[in-house]
């Protein structure tokens, strides 16, 4: 997301106070919208709103010039089943816990402690441990004067503490003194957790990445001599292999660092972890990436070896694992409006049936160019076609931008957009029973224990135990992946659900059979009697385990 998007920015997103929209445009965009009509709806997926909305603060200006109300944006998954959400503007934090039914929708607040720095659009994950990481990015300690930051922390979810981490001391200094650029700037990057386990985190604004050591807290360089363009605006896909795949993005409409673009517009690449070198993943045929802004959409891996990345001019392109090659998918259509729709920065997540839901913008750009407005719209991509979906409440007046979709271990997606209005995505036919395939895709528990008490911590070991993708992607920074295993313990008599923390995954790999492993601690309030042990990954659990809890 660049320091210019303006101008498209929802009210759902206040925190970007130079970029927002006033009340009278909003007003004419719902307007718009009521008059073009809404997408055809053909999908039956469903939206419904949280029972209880976050309790967050307002936002105040340490200067005293502004004051709007608090949102959520940029969800992760806890390994214990929580969801992690910024209340964008102020680095305060809260969790959503589901209730006893399992139930997101019926679920609970409460605050952990606040980030010791504020950013917008970090880099972000769940790390093969449990803890959380953000790195960079924009509005940092928020006094409403745009900066890439260097700053850094560590989230330990037991403890409900932060720890700094020094920024990569090789990321290049741009540009000093310009007040957009902290030293050893790191600002709204792309990351990843590679298979093994270690943190990549790109520099937005060269072609360098680090790999960061959990133990030290000290970075290594890696991949910098053989990327072929800058990091900024592109995502970082992991495949089953092991390797990371990325469409180049970069575009020097803002900064003039490489000659002008296209140099090669349909150039993607691959990171190879085992050598530390970058190298052509070859053309993505579609042009996916926009000259105007340099962003595209999100590039989600499938269960069966491809991905499927959308593009910000309307083309979207198929990556094939197996064959190394890509192929054309399904153009966008035009929206209602009348405009091409975009994926200018949007998410997208993987299903639990296999298929891909995303998000895009149906609105005009400003001339010469630029961010789509709104409407928000949502479709599903079966392998084939493009199914319209139906969009949240805030769709009319908010772009694809605005959006962060997580999904949960129901199989339910969360979208967070900056507003205290929190969706719960029920895809069609979440609930059936014909789900044959899901049962290859599912984890499967070769070992454990038969018997647990609260309080105490358990190893398990199986195959599958991450999923088959990432799940959750988004253009380049905010990422939200969950390719991780969740273990969820649900007591036979009294049908209550409670998730256990799980920790020190040995693996991070996506699509594998390899036989892996990961510790759980049963929670203190665990209900004693027989239970149904399962591990969860992206919304698909494993046959499960059963288990005698008891506290003797």
């Amino acid at each position: 997301m660049n320091a210019w998007h303006s101008l498209v920015a929802p009210r759902a997103r206040a925190v970007r106070v130079k970029r927002a929209v006033s009340l009278v445009q909003r007003l004419s965009w719902l307007v718009v919208a009521a008059v073009a009509g809404a997408p055809m709806l053909a999908g039956a997926g469903t939206w419904q709103t949280l029972a209880n909305p976050p309790p967050l603060p307002d936002i105040v200006d340490p200067n005293g010039v502004f004051q709007y109300s608090g949102g959520a944006g940029f969800p992760l998954l806890l390994t214990d089943g929580g969801v992690m959400v910024q209340n964008i503007g102020d680095g305060r934090i809260f969790k959503l816990t589901p209730d006893l039914n399992g139930s997101y929708v019926n679920g609970t607040w409460s605050e952990l402690a606040s980030m010791p720095f504020v950013s917008y659009a970090a880099a972000q994950a769940v790390l093969a441990d449990g803890r959380v990481i953000y790195e960079g990015g924009e509005y940092s300690d928020f006094d409403f004067k745009f900066l890439l930051t260097n700053k850094g922390a560590i989230y330990d979810p037991v403890a409900n503490k932060w720890t700094m981490v020094s920024p990569p001391s090789f990321f290049v200094d741009l540009y000093p003194p310009r007040a957009v650029f902290a030293p050893h700037p790191i600002g709204d990057s792309q990351s990843v957790v590679l298979a093994d386990g270690t943190f990549m985190l790109a520099d937005k604004m060269s072609r360098q990445a680090a790999l960061l050591d959990l133990k030290t807290l000290t970075w290594t360089e890696t991949g910098t001599s053989t990327k072929t363009d800058l990091n900024d605006e592109e995502g970082w896909t992991l495949l089953p292999n092991g390797k990371v795949l990325t469409v180049d993005c970069y575009t020097d409409a803002f900064f003039h660092l490489i000659p002008s673009y296209p140099t090669d517009p349909t150039n993607s690449e691959i990171y190879d972890p085992q050598t530390g070198q970058w190298s052509s993943a070859g053309s993505t045929i579609n042009t996916l990436t926009d000259p105007a802004t340099a962003e595209m959409g999100p590039g989600v891996l499938r269960p069966n070896g491809t991905v499927f990345a959308v593009g910000s001019p309307g083309n979207t392109s198929i990556y094939h694992v197996s064959s190394g090659s890509w192929s054309v998918g399904p153009r966008l259509p035009i929206s209602p409006q009348g405009y091409q729709y975009t994926a200018q920065d949007a998410p997208g997540v993987l299903l639990p049936n296999g298929n891909v839901l995303f998000g895009v913008s149906g609105g005009a750009e400003p001339p010469g160019g630029g961010y789509s407005g709104p409407p928000l719209a949502f479709f599903e991509f079966d392998g084939h076609t493009l199914i319209p979906e139906p969009t949240i409440p805030n769709g009319p007046f908010e772009t694809s931008s605005a959006v962060n979709l997580l999904p949960l271990p129901t199989g339910q997606i969360l979208a967070a957009d900056g507003s205290t209005d929190i969706e719960i995505y029920t895809p069609e036919g979440l609930n059936d029973d014909d789900h044959e395939h899901e049962h290859e895709w599912a984890p499967v528990i070769l070992s454990g224990p038969r018997t647990v008490h609260p309080g105490k911590s358990y190893e398990l070991r199986g195959i599958r135990f991450n999923g088959m993708s990432q799940a959750s992607m988004y253009g380049d920074e905010g990422q939200s992946a969950t390719n991780y295993p969740l273990v969820r313990i649900t007591n036979l008599a009294t049908k209550h659900v409670f998730y256990s923390r799980t920790h020190d995954h040995s693996s991070m790999a996506v699509a594998s059979d390899d036989v892996v492993s990961t510790h759980f601690d049963v929670p203190a309030n665990q209900e004693s009697g027989l239970s149904n042990l399962e591990v969860v990954a992206n919304g698909i659990a494993s046959e499960p385990l059963i288990v005698r809890v008891t506290n003797r």
